[in-house]
């Protein structure tokens, strides 16, 4: 029931981590597109805008340049200077569109709008009814005034971002509605998980204390090996409430620094794992040197707990684990299944596992990983693929006793 329950919480989380990126991929979708659309809207609004003020100016002179071609006309060819103004270029065309005369800097119009941008030039076009020096068509040019640009620019920008800071606040609402349900959900299994693991703690030890006190040289062989698998499986339990408990009790409290004797915990740790590491005939070679860290003993307790326990759980029958303990590092080497190399940056992650064949709930290296992070130390992972795996943990400097 226990591992049910956390594979559950494992599925949930994923489903909510899995729910919130869709969620905030196709928000953000949408939010982008209505922004772009408002965007597009808006400057285009503003140009048609800046046409319409351009197109009555322009209408004024183009006017006031048909008079001035009316004179030319009457008075030609006694006359023959075109037209100027200070305030924009212009040039006429025949019905034929052939050009008769232009001051124009941007040659290039079109016969086909009334107002229209070429290049940094705003055109207009006049038809004259009254064909003035053959002329049928008549464009003026002036500068284009980019105020109207910049203002619109910095409008879409102060605009687009006030949208972006509520949109976002309602897509905040609207996560909360999302996921209200799964976090409930969550939370009532987390607190399932910690009532069980409270309720654990009495038969594990129960087990335990009455397996030790047993005495077996009055039992048959048969029941020994009952016992001793009994010995076996209650460990397992008891480790695995162990990390439950860190987990769920123990990784939020303060913790109480001191200075820890290393080889002699590995020699107690070692004792402990010797049952379970005998269910599979693995032997332990232990090489160790004085060592001391300043640091919680039972997060580092943890720390070599699950390394073992992961060394015999990977490894293979009649295989071996070597500890090696120096002042400033320890390595537990196993000769087991080995990881792949695409997943060994990935085995910290909380419920990752080597592999689907064994049990457990992938949680024992993550909490080695956040305790390893939590003092500062540094831990790398060498492994082959059907040859073992090298895990090595080194110390701080500051964190290291004299030693001899």
């Amino acid at each position: 029931m226990l591992a049910l329950k956390n594979k559950d919480i494992n599925l949930l989380r994923s489903s909510e981590k899995s729910s919130l990126l869709r969620f905030l991929a196709l928000y953000t979708v949408l939010a982008t597109m209505i922004l772009l659309l408002l965007g597009i809207f808006y400057y285009k609004s503003q140009e048609e805008l800046m046409f319409s003020n351009e197109r009555i100016k322009l209408s004024n002179y183009a006017n006031e340049q048909v008079k001035e071609l009316k004179l030319l006309h009457h008075y030609f060819p006694s006359r023959t200077e075109y037209p100027r103004s200070y305030n924009f270029d212009s040039a006429i065309y025949d019905i034929e569109r052939v050009k008769i005369f232009s001051t124009l800097k941007n040659s290039e119009v079109n016969f086909d709008k009334e107002i229209y941008r070429s290049g940094d030039k705003i055109h207009f076009v006049k038809y004259l009814d009254d064909y003035y020096l053959g002329a049928k068509y008549l464009f003026l040019e002036v500068d284009e005034d980019n105020d109207w640009y910049a203002k619109t620019i910095t409008n879409i920008i102060i605009l687009g971002i006030l949208t972006l800071i509520i949109m976002a606040i309602f897509g905040l609402f609207f996560v909360h509605i999302l996921l209200r349900p799964m976090k409930n959900s969550i939370m009532l299994l987390d607190n399932f998980i910690k009532d069980t693991t409270h309720e654990l703690n009495t038969p594990i030890s129960a087990i335990l204390a009455n397996v030790e006190m047993m005495d077996t040289d009055v039992m048959v062989e048969k029941n020994k090996k009952k016992l001793h698998r009994i010995n076996i499986a209650a460990k397992t339990v008891s480790h695995l409430y162990q990390d439950l408990t860190f987990l769920t009790l123990n990784h939020n409290q303060q913790s109480k620094d001191e200075w820890i004797d290393l080889k002699k915990l590995f020699e107690d740790r070692v004792e402990y794992f010797t049952i379970l590491a005998g269910s599979k005939k693995v032997t332990f070679y232990l090489d160790l040197n004085y060592s001391a860290i300043y640091m919680d003993i039972v997060k580092m307790t943890r720390v070599i707990d699950n390394l073992i326990s992961n060394a015999i759980k990977y490894n293979k029958r009649l295989g071996a684990i070597t500890i090696i303990l120096r002042k400033e590092y320890f390595i537990i080497r196993d000769s087991g299944i080995g990881i792949e190399a695409s997943k060994v940056s990935a085995i910290f992650e909380r419920y990752s596992r080597f592999n689907n064949s064994e049990g457990g709930f992938g949680i024992g290296l993550n909490i080695v990983k956040s305790i390893i992070d939590e003092y500062g130390l540094k831990i790398s992972v060498e492994s082959v693929l059907g040859e073992g795996t090298d895990i090595r943990v080194e110390f701080l400097k500051a964190s290291l006793g004299n030693g001899d």
